[in-house]
């Protein structure tokens, strides 16, 4: 089953968890690739998916829409003058789909950053109909972030696989937040914390592999 990898907001390590994603089920037997239909800037989050796959991928299947200008993608086709070709995410992502066992698909920004005035990226995750995984930065304001944006993925009537909590940067000594949000989390959440990714860690825990391999 491939899975759908969003965020309580842009640069809360999507990337990160994603690749480690990837590799960690390469490693365990399993075809996986990694699918990013849309950057904004430059193409490092791409590149980092096919590199995790070990090259299996062309780049332009990774990635079959590239913005330049590092902004949400309905902003970024509106400085370049043209519209975000969803036709040719969906093209790409069925190419993939079929020839692999596994597609980790990594959403742009947050779960609702719109790709043109009526569709946004929960849309094609809705559209693509994949557990939808959700990325949160351990910290200040997680709590908030991440219970609207699972709330709002299982509004949309998606399935919610659970969240990762990211240690996007090295917490402080004595930073509350971060010692807590995961407790108070698995508290308030529906679905389930599968884990928490230490700052500067590359892998992701072998039970939450095994818990998204299943899915």
């Amino acid at each position: 089953m491939s899975i759908f990898i969003t965020g309580t907001d842009t640069a809360v390590g999507k990337t990160r968890v994603a690749c480690a994603l990837v590799r960690g089920l390469r490693a365990a037997g399993v075809d996986a690739a990694g699918f990013k239909p849309v950057c904004c800037g430059d193409r490092g989050d791409a590149e980092a998916l096919r590199a995790a796959a070990g090259g299996v991928v062309e780049i332009n299947e990774v990635n079959p829409v590239w913005l330049r200008p590092p902004l949400a993608p309905y902003a970024a086709a509106m400085v370049e003058g043209r519209t975000v070709d969803v036709s040719l995410m969906r093209e790409a992502f069925a190419r993939l789909r079929n020839a692999h066992e596994m597609v980790i698909v990594e959403g742009a920004g947050g779960w609702l950053v719109p790709l043109s005035r009526d569709f946004s990226m929960a849309d094609l995750a809705a559209e693509f109909a994949l557990p939808v995984l959700v990325v949160a930065a351990n910290r200040l304001g997680a709590i908030n972030h991440t219970l609207l944006t699972v709330a709002a993925v299982r509004e949309g009537g998606l399935q919610c696989a659970g969240v990762i909590l990211n240690h996007a940067r090295e917490p402080a000594p004595g930073d509350v937040a971060a010692l807590t949000n995961r407790a108070l989390l698995e508290e308030l959440l529906p679905v389930p914390v599968l884990g928490e990714v230490a700052f500067g860690a590359e892998d992701l825990p072998r039970d939450v592999i095994e818990a998204l391999r299943v899915r």
